[in-house]
Parts: structure tokens; C-alpha cells; sequence
């Protein structure tokens, strides 16, 4: 169809204005893979037609499946048959989602049909590729104390609020002061006791200004501010249930706010 667009257009695809049966607008001028010329110049071929067509072209391929049944296709096929042709291809799953135009990853994953063994096998690949660019012995296995001692700093990683995100062989920094360590993972459950740290933390730095403890005072005032903002960055805002939700309205399509006046 490509090429049937190019040889009647001097090399291009002309760009075509569609018009959108649910938003009930007219869409932006753009290189449409189905559009023919229909007496005044080139149109988007509408999906009724194209559903005809392709239903009349299995029937004369005698395309069956696996089960002996007519193969049915839609139009909106091509889009699935192109990202997965891609991605088994070497296409990165993140451009294929955004050439199909979607805002997230988890829209174009059910598109892509790839199988598990295509995975394991383009995994593999990978693997192989990158090892042959590393060091020899960084690839080796590791002894008992290695792997214990690996096994114990994602142990030693858990804390009284959550978890601590330092990578693998790294120290930590902040002498274990994790209230003011900008790599703590707060737990969601452990929200009213960083609540209730705040306040014994306020109640010292009252009692350190009586006694007359400014040393004190200046670096209980730089830990009760962080326990702050990590308090109000792990509280949801805005309208919430009871379990800390928040309530978003219902999606509406501009077709259903013209049906209602709106």
C-alpha cells in the first residue's frame, strides 16, 4: 500500500485529514497508510470498508489458524503485527512504544507477541554480546564469603523506616543518620512512627533551648527537617479514601461531553 501511495504521488505519501467518529473532530493532516483518491483528492478509507476488504481477501487466501478456523483480521492488526515484527527485530520496547504513539510501556506490552522462548533467546544474545567486552574474571562464580557478604548488605539494608537504596559495596555516608539520608525508602506502614519521631525530636529541641544547647539545637533542628520532607513526600495529598487514595474523576470522551451539553 506504501508503495501503491508513492508511485500515484511522485515518491510521497500525502497527508490527509481524518475525521474521528468519537471525538467528533477532524484530525491533522497525516501520511495515512489506508486512504485512496476519491474524486476530489486523496481520503482516509473508512474502517467499514476496510473490514470488508480484508474479510473478502481471507476468504479467497483460505487463511486458517491452528484450529482449521478463518483467520479474521482488523485493521487495527497492523498496528500489533508491525510492533511485534519490530521488537523481534531488535527494536528497543520503549521506541516501538513511541512511534505506536503511547504514553506508556505497559500500552504497547500487550501489543508485542513475543514468545518466551524468543525471549530467553534474544536475553541470551545479549548476555553473550556483552561478556565478550568485559574482563574474563568478572564473570567468575563467587565464593561462600563473597556470597555472604553480598546476601548481608541487602540484610543490613533494612531499617527502622523502610529500606536503605545504597548500591552493593558502597558504605554509608551519613554514619547511619538515615533520617537525613537522601536514600532512604520510606515504608508506607512506618508513616506514623516517622509522625511520631518528628514530635519526640520537637520535644528535644524545646528541652536543648532550656538547657541552653545550641549545638545540639542546630543539629536536632537539620533532622527534624528532613523526617519533614520525607513525611510529606510519602503523605498523599488532595481528596483520599481511608486507605490513602486518591479519587480521580471518570475519563470522559469529548463525544459524551456534547451529548450531555458540556
Amino acid at each position: 500500500m506504501i508503495s501503491r501511495l508513492r508511485n500515484q504521488n511522485h515518491g510521497t505519501i500525502p497527508l490527509v485529514a481524518r475525521y474521528d467518529h468519537y471525538e467528533r473532530t477532524v484530525g491533522p493532516r497525516l501520511p495515512h497508510l489506508f486512504q485512496r483518491d476519491y474524486g476530489s483528492g486523496p481520503t482516509v478509507i473508512g474502517t467499514t470498508s476496510l473490514r470488508q476488504w480484508l474479510k473478502a481477501l481471507f476468504v479467497r487466501m483460505e487463511l486458517r489458524d491452528r484450529a482449521g478456523e478463518p483467520i479474521h483480521l482488523t485493521p487495527h492488526d497492523f498496528r500489533r503485527i508491525f510492533s511485534t515484527t519490530a521488537v523481534q527485530d531488535g527494536l528497543p520496547l520503549h521506541i516501538a512504544s513511541k512511534i505506536l504513539g503511547h504514553r506508556h510501556l505497559t500500552s504497547t506490552e500487550p501489543y508485542v507477541a513475543v514468545f518466551q522462548d524468543d525471549l530467553i533467546r534474544t536475553y541470551r544474545t545479549f548476555v553473550d554480546n556483552r561478556r565478550t567486552g568485559r574482563p574474563p574474571q568478572e564473570y567468575r562464580e563467587p565464593t561462600d564469603a563473597e556470597w555472604e557478604e553480598f546476601e548481608e548488605h541487602f540484610t543490613l539494608r533494612r531499617v527502622e523506616l523502610g529500606s536503605c537504596a545504597r548500591p552493593y559495596g558502597s558504605r554509608c555516608e551519613h554514619e547511619h543518620a538515615c533520617l537525613r539520608c537522601p536514600v532512604l525508602r520510606v515504608d508506607p506502614a512506618q508513616l506514623d512512627r516517622l509522625a511520631a519521631i518528628i514530635t519526640n525530636l520537637e520535644e528535644r529541641i524545646v528541652e536543648a533551648e532550656e538547657r541552653g544547647w545550641p549545638g545540639e539545637v542546630a543539629q536536632l533542628t537539620v533532622t527534624v527537617k528532613a523526617a519533614r520532607d520525607k513525611l510529606a513526600r510519602h503523605t498523599p495529598t488532595g481528596p483520599s479514601t481511608a486507605h490513602g487514595l486518591t479519587l480521580l474523576p471518570h475519563p470522559t470522551t469529548r463525544a459524551l461531553q456534547d451529548a450531555k451539553g458540556g
